[in-house]
């Protein structure tokens, strides 16, 4: 199995390659909280190629896509200087707005894989944070990396009770 995780840009293969896992990630990832019809209406409007073009041509963000076998797996998707309500002031911070495998190559080697790559490429920041659900599989991951809770919220997507997790790097 090779495993290669990769800066992937908003072309129409880069954007293919995103979209082919992200909406089986999500379709999975809250197919037990949220209703299938809620899962299509936000795909059908939030995963779409011009809304995601201009995601990624913003240049506070970023896209790391892992490949197993020159397949497309998973991907990370942050952005620098992204903060949370009552973050505190001045603190350089960067948002993992993604952190997804396919769950058929959610192994750790992959995983790691694509958390190397994208730590390497998160750089100038005080602290990387994310916003999700308590049940997501990679919590423990990233708890295990020493990201810490910090406080309950919402996802902003579904609308339902999340948590943000924070490694301070500095």
């Amino acid at each position: 199995m090779e495993i290669i995780s990769k800066f992937t840009v908003g072309s129409d293969q880069g954007i293919d390659y995103l979209f082919s896992v992200m909406r089986p990630y999500i379709r999975n990832r809250y197919q037990e909280i949220i209703s299938p019809e809620k899962i299509e209406e936000y795909l059908a409007e939030y995963v779409e190629y011009k809304k995601m073009i201009n995601v990624l041509n913003d240049l506070s963000t970023q896209l790391i896509m892992v490949f197993v076998d020159d397949e497309p797996v998973g991907y990370c998707l942050f952005k620098s200087g992204s903060s949370y309500s009552g973050s505190p002031e001045g603190k350089r911070m960067t948002e993992i707005i993604d952190f997804a495998l396919l769950p058929e190559y959610d192994l750790p080697e992959v995983r790691q894989s694509l958390w190397n790559k994208s730590r390497s490429a998160i750089t100038f920041t005080d602290s990387i944070w994310i916003n999700t659900t308590e049940n997501d599989p990679i919590v423990r991951f990233f708890k295990d990396l020493g990201f810490l809770f910090v406080k309950d919220t919402v996802l902003k997507n579904f609308s339902v009770p999340s948590g943000i997790f924070e490694l301070e790097l500095k």
